[in-house]
């Protein structure tokens, strides 16, 4: 018998998601987007006690959060984030720290502790340098306990702009040349980086990912990191979960909707 919403909500109260990326890699507007918000996260500690914003402002101002605390945004609290606790910068001590809340959080027996999905955010606006030490060291060391990691490349409209130059740089070619071979040149751009291709020659290789532009503008959403994140769950009653928790893209829930009584009727068949 199909899981109900009821069911899930049995197991699982809330959807939770650790974002991992450096500094300045659109992190925020990304989980704004995702909550339909402009608003900044309230922040929880471990025990749910409230935190003062402004008490951790300079800590995360330069890129250090306790991993340990709880984003949650007033416009959806279905959802609950986890920043990465600023590795990577370098820092030993933060890697080890998170690489022990992932491991706990991920097997933990307390299902309403256990972490969901893993999106791990690499800005393309500095593509030349997507794949630091710090991404190196994540995908090659940290085992993630079949959470389903998706590699999210954020700011990825910078490419276009490279390409524009590029391009415009190129004797011969008139204004519209430019404009209808700019998105070919973005994807040899690209493939030459070859980002995607490294990440999944790792050792703990992504799930899966996502290229995501102009997050700052009104006109886009997380459609495509949510309906991601869902194929890679492998695992029914997270799938409604989520689906669900979101709020923001019908379509997928009724793309959703219909896989369900497809496969409901398949059963049927066979029953």
């Amino acid at each position: 018998m199909p899981l109900s919403a009821q069911d899930v909500r049995g197991r699982f109260s809330r959807f939770r998601i650790l974002v991992v990326g450096r500094a300045n890699a659109g992190k925020t507007t990304l989980l704004q987007k995702v909550c339909n918000t402009t608003e900044k996260p309230l922040i929880f500690d471990g025990k749910g006690n409230k935190i003062d914003a402004d008490v951790v402002k300079s800590s995360v101002d330069r890129g250090y959060h306790d991993i340990n605390n709880e984003l949650v945004f007033e416009s959806n609290l279905g959802f609950v984030f986890h920043d990465s606790c600023g590795f990577e910068a370098g820092g030993v001590d933060e890697f080890k720290e998170m690489k022990e809340f992932v491991s706990e959080c991920a097997s933990t027996r307390k299902l309403n502790e256990r972490i969901h999905a893993i999106w791990y955010c690499i800005p393309m606006d500095e593509y030349h340098r997507a794949i630091t030490a710090a991404e190196e060291r994540f995908f090659s060391e940290c085992d993630t306990n079949n959470v389903p990691v998706i590699a999210v490349f954020t700011k990825f409209d910078a490419l276009s702009a490279v390409a524009l130059g590029e391009l415009r740089s190129t004797s011969g070619l008139t204004r519209e040349d430019v404009f209808e071979m700019t998105p070919k040149r973005v994807e040899e751009i690209f493939a030459h980086a070859n980002i995607w291709g490294r990440l999944c020659g790792s050792r703990y290789p992504p799930k899966d990912y996502v290229r995501l532009a102009q997050m700052d503008t009104d006109k886009t959403d997380c459609g495509l990191l949510l309906d991601c994140t869902t194929g890679a769950l492998g695992d029914e009653a997270l799938e409604m979960l989520l689906i669900s928790t979101q709020q923001t893209n019908l379509e997928l829930c009724i793309i959703y909707a219909v896989k369900r009584s497809f496969l409901s009727l398949l059963t049927l068949s066979f029953i």
